[in-house]
């Protein structure tokens, strides 16, 4: 039994675990919507929001050595992929690394907000080869709700109890004459 075992495995041991979170975080910062199977896009939603999280306290303090440390935090969990750069059409270098587009343009997206910077779209599609269940995650853009496939309706009142009525009294046979 699995008891207070949290996170999934997803058929591979630590090291390919957070390597594969790692390189899902890159492609999510890098196009802002990924198509993944539906449990790997729920093991990398606290990963990614932490990360944001840890960017967001960095901007909002104001402190560049609490703004550093951010950074530094960010780049110790992702490991390597934080120097990649990104490529544009072209496949020439943009200049633009995971961290500077976490600190500069996701992290400022998201000061309002205390959490839930990603949303998980479930697809019909299945992936070919192994018929797993895929799903699309992706950043909420700025000001951006979350809403709820299908809206709670209120509770009906209960129906009002039926009148009781009294029973009719049997017919009385005729009197004989």
């Amino acid at each position: 039994m699995r008891h207070q075992k949290a996170g999934r495995k997803l058929g591979r041991n630590a090291t390919h675990r957070l390597a594969l979170k790692r390189n899902l975080t890159r492609s999510l910062i890098e196009h802002g919507r990924i198509i993944t199977t539906e449990q790997k896009a729920k093991e990398l939603r606290p990963f990614i929001e932490k990360l944001i999280t840890i960017a967001k306290r960095g901007l909002a303090s104001g402190d560049p050595i609490k703004a550093l440390h951010a950074r530094r935090l960010v780049m110790a969990r992702l490991g390597p992929v934080a120097k990649v750069e990104f490529y544009d059409k072209n496949e020439d270098p943009t200049g633009d690394t995971v961290i500077k587009k976490l600190f500069n343009e996701i992290a400022p997206r998201y000061q309002g907000r205390a959490g839930g910077y990603t949303r998980i779209i479930k697809r019909q599609e299945r992936r070919l080869g192994d018929a797993g269940v895929t799903a699309f995650i992706e950043l909420l853009k700025e000001g951006e709700v979350k809403i709820r496939a299908t809206e709670k309706k209120p509770v009906a009142p209960a129906p009002a109890p039926a009148p009781v009525v009294a029973p009719e009294p049997a017919p009385t046979p005729p009197a004989n004459p």
